[in-house]
């Protein structure tokens, strides 16, 4: 039944002011979505977004005036997403909540004839609760079965209806003798307008943590190709400093009579790598200890109590010994 005079002039009244009142809104495909579950959505939105459906004529015919009557505005690439059964929700808010919002609302439906199939449909193996009687059908579909119990199993996993396909009359008449609901129905999200942009709702994926990952390595790139042609950069600088440092440590532990305050440590470590085990941050002494303390313990297994020696006492300093086990 088509609207009235009046209807129309407030239809028309109404999507200018969310036209003016927010700045972003989602373009919803509601193919398959009953009244009642369009409600319910509503009513998840409620303080959140406003939801607006109508002809694609008439929105089309609202946008173009608004874009008439307030020149420069970019709500006008919205007129070219007026295609097919679509509805716009509009938000000021956070774009991922509402998106949320929107993808949780919505219902299982069963396969009906004729209908497109928006997902692959895969039935599982196992009982289907038919009698024997009803094998033929089975066959029609060239699904292997064999009978356990009195009733019909499928023996393997079986692809019904691929995405994008119709379904036909016999394999919706299967998946409703086995009581499977295979779609979900609710608001789709198409594209997203945000302050004069429209991009595909795919957008919205992108994380924060995607973001950083793609930067990290955007800099690794940057840094390796600094490094390669000699050019510093402040990706790379980091990266040059760390092997100067390691140029001149090579060149100092090779040198007898030269060397600097952070290179004794190095030089140190390669006389005598015990000195600098130890298990637990216990300190340089410390791993000597437990080691000390293991062979006491071998040639004294009845003793009792082991100096364990010069390590680290319970409280972090250090014990009066010299640490000469």
């Amino acid at each position: 039944m088509p609207l009235s005079a009046e209807r129309k002039v407030e239809y028309f009244t109404r999507f200018k002011t969310l036209l003016s009142d927010f700045t972003k809104c989602f373009v919803v495909e509601v193919d398959n979505v009953g009244s009642k579950q369009l409600q319910m959505t509503r009513l998840a939105l409620r303080g959140k977004a406003e939801i607006l459906m109508g002809k694609n004529t008439m929105m089309r015919k609202c946008i173009r005036e608004y874009a008439e009557e307030n020149p420069g505005s970019s709500v006008s690439q919205l007129e070219y997403t007026c295609r097919g059964n679509v509805g716009f929700v509009f938000t000021n808010g956070d774009l991922a909540e509402v998106r949320a919002e929107l993808e949780s609302n919505v219902r299982p439906a069963p396969a009906r004839v004729g209908s497109i199939a928006p997902s692959d449909v895969i039935v599982p193996k196992g009982p289907t609760g038919c009698d024997p009687g009803q094998t033929a059908f089975f066959q029609t579909l060239q699904i292997a079965t064999k009978i356990t119990r009195g009733q019909i199993e499928m023996v393997n996993d079986t692809p019904l209806i691929a995405a994008g396909d119709k379904v036909t009359a016999s394999q919706a008449a299967l998946l409703q003798k086995l009581d499977i609901s295979p779609f979900t129905y609710g608001l789709v999200l198409k594209q997203v307008y945000d302050n004069g942009s429209i991009f595909d709702a795919k957008v919205l994926d992108i994380t924060d943590d995607v973001l950083s990952a793609k930067f990290i390595e955007a800099i690794k790139v940057v840094a390796s190709l600094s490094l390669v042609l000699g050019y510093p950069t402040q990706a790379s600088v980091p990266h040059s400093i760390g092997n100067a440092f390691k140029a001149i440590l090579a060149i100092t532990i090779g040198c007898e009579t030269y060397s600097f305050e952070t290179g004794d440590v190095y030089k140190e470590y390669l006389k005598d790598p015990s000195k600098f085990a130890g298990g637990g941050g216990g300190g340089g002494g410390s791993g000597g200890g437990d080691a000390a303390a293991e062979e006491v313990e071998e040639e004294k297994e009845e003793e009792e109590e082991m100096d364990l020696g010069g390590g680290m006492d319970m409280f972090g300093g250090e014990e009066a010994g010299d640490g000469n086990y």
